[in-house]
């Protein structure tokens, strides 16, 4: 009987020796899942508020976008473009032909006979000619030529904005001389 007492012995041992690894081993588990989880838990949560801020700052915009929608409305009054052919601008010139001076003048005049609080955009264009960084400088130049001179002939400089759209915005491709032409141009937005 002797030698059956340590043999249950034995296996009841290796029995609980099994079954307390598992238990270790399962409580191991238990806490590296746990563990990952609230990193995942946490990650989640960062993710969520990221998005959130991203949600918001789209909405934001969105926001402004609308506001700067309903504040253009109705805003615009006309437009005079520089760019007939008397008064186109040489190539790579800023400077306004004679013919580009008396109508400046002329809309300087109506713009001070309709003794109106309007405020202009003066838009600077060029053909697709040379760089990208050369065409931006001249189309700001055309601009605030057309600036100066409508400010030497009565127009407040804080009514007045430049923008240089250089190449960007073409009213006629490229491929010939004659469209190049039409491109070279300052435009004038009269807002109220």
């Amino acid at each position: 009987m002797q030698r059956v007492k340590p043999a249950i012995f034995a296996t009841v041992m290796a029995v609980a020796a099994v079954s307390l690894g598992g238990c270790a081993t399962k409580d191991y588990v238990n806490q590296q899942v746990s563990a990952e989880d609230s990193k995942v838990q946490a990650n989640q949560s960062q993710t969520d508020q990221h998005l959130s801020q991203l949600d918001q700052s789209t909405k934001d915009a969105l926001d402004r976008a609308t506001a700067a929608g309903k504040l253009a409305e109705g805003k615009f009054l006309y437009s005079m473009v520089l760019s007939d052919d008397s008064v186109k601008f040489p190539v790579d010139s800023s400077k306004l032909s004679p013919e580009a001076q008396q109508r400046l003048s002329d809309f300087a005049d109506k713009l001070k006979s309709d003794n109106r609080n309007v405020y202009l955009e003066i838009q600077g264009h060029t053909d697709a000619k040379g760089p990208d960084s050369i065409n931006t400088r001249l189309g700001e130049e055309r601009a605030e030529a057309v600036r100066l001179f409508m400010n030497q002939h009565g127009v407040p400089l804080n009514r007045m904005s430049t923008i240089s759209y250089g190449k960007a915005d073409p009213v006629a491709d490229n491929k010939t001389r004659a469209d190049r032409a039409q491109n070279r141009r300052v435009v004038l937005i009269v807002m109220s």
